[in-house]
């Protein structure tokens, strides 16, 4: 990880949310933050800790699937590292899947493509549920926003990229001949940009693509193991929505979970963006913006964006660079080579 380059990058996300803290008036929004019922933030942080618990749940079940041994104890801490530093990395917030991967061969010595095979089966089985979210956040815009044309289009043109990205990435990592194939097409291309030798990197890759592969495609297999995964899955994705409807109840405000859903669409095809760490600025701005487009005062919106992001976002990065240390100098080696 270039560090340099990510406290460069925050710094931009955090002038960008200062510039529109500035906007709006800092005084309003103060304002808006004071008669915040602190029982509903204290609830809304709950949540984010079951959330979490879930998410460590699911991958826990995975890992068992495949004999990896693990502590559940250590498997949490693993998960807010791994969230801590997809939140980091403007690179598709994907990160912290490697490193998720790698703390969890270290501490069980079990294969990295098996460890990272849990990994990647663990973030397929969100794939579900979230493109129904997406249906149904973009039916509400249409028949409750009057989204514009060209909003609307924009919207249905990033999902489905979104998609067809999903499905290339899924086909990769099941197809034993696709997935070579794309490794051989990538070689070919970085062959035409060095002299250098690559025949034995291309080797590691492709031995390496194989066997992850036959760890993920005997999870797939398991056909109980994707449904308990998946009802998880939708649950943490229930909970996520409940989450931010707590915080706006913190203002005494009721926003339909429609509409949250919505807002949770749009802001998570922003962050897929691989622009600033953990979509700072940009999805603070697009959801204030949403907000307010419902009707709710603008220092509302951003107050209860602010508090929002605060739990999702900054509470999980700050925890999961409290824990990295733990696990030894060994991850931050890991982490500086990617």
């Amino acid at each position: 990880m270039d560090y340099k380059k990510v406290v460069v990058l925050l710094a931009v996300g955090i002038i960008v949310l200062l510039a529109m803290i500035m906007f709006v008036g800092p005084g309003q929004i103060f304002e808006a933050l004071k008669t915040a019922n602190i029982y509903y933030v204290i609830l809304a942080i709950i949540i984010q800790f079951v959330i979490i618990w879930l998410w460590n749940i699911r991958w826990s079940i995975i890992c068992d699937s495949l004999d990896i041994p693990h502590n559940k104890l250590s498997l949490f801490a693993m998960t807010i590292v791994g969230l801590a530093i997809n939140d980091l990395t403007p690179s598709g917030r994907s990160g912290g899947e490697p490193v998720r991967a790698y703390l969890l061969s270290k501490s069980s010595s079990a294969d990295f493509k098996k460890t990272f095979a849990t990994v990647m089966a663990d973030k397929l089985c969100d794939t579900f549920p979230f493109i129904v979210l997406a249906i149904f956040a973009i039916s509400y815009l249409m028949l409750y926003m009057h989204l514009s044309t060209a909003l609307f289009s924009l919207l249905m043109i990033s999902l489905v990229i979104f998609i067809v990205a999903l499905v290339f990435i899924v086909f990769v990592c099941i197809n034993e001949s696709f997935g070579i194939n794309t490794i051989q097409w990538v070689f070919r291309q970085l062959r035409k940009l060095t002299s250098r030798n690559l025949d034995k990197y291309e080797d590691t890759a492709t031995t390496s693509l194989v066997g992850f592969q036959s760890s993920l495609l005997y999870l797939m297999d398991d056909h109980k193991l994707l449904v308990i995964a998946t009802v998880i899955s939708f649950l943490v994705w229930f909970l996520e929505l409940t989450r931010v409807y707590v915080v706006f109840l913190a203002f005494g405000v009721q926003v339909s979970l429609g509409m949250i859903a919505a807002v949770f669409l749009v802001s998570t095809l922003i962050g897929i963006i691989p622009i600033l760490p953990g979509g700072l600025g940009s999805i603070d701005g697009g959801m204030i913006l949403l907000y307010s487009l419902a009707g709710i005062t603008t220092s509302i919106s951003t107050a209860a964006t602010l508090i929002e992001r605060m739990i999702s976002l900054w509470m999980v990065i700050i925890i999961g660079l409290i824990l990295l240390p733990f696990f030894g100098a060994g991850v931050l080696d890991y982490i500086d080579s990617g």
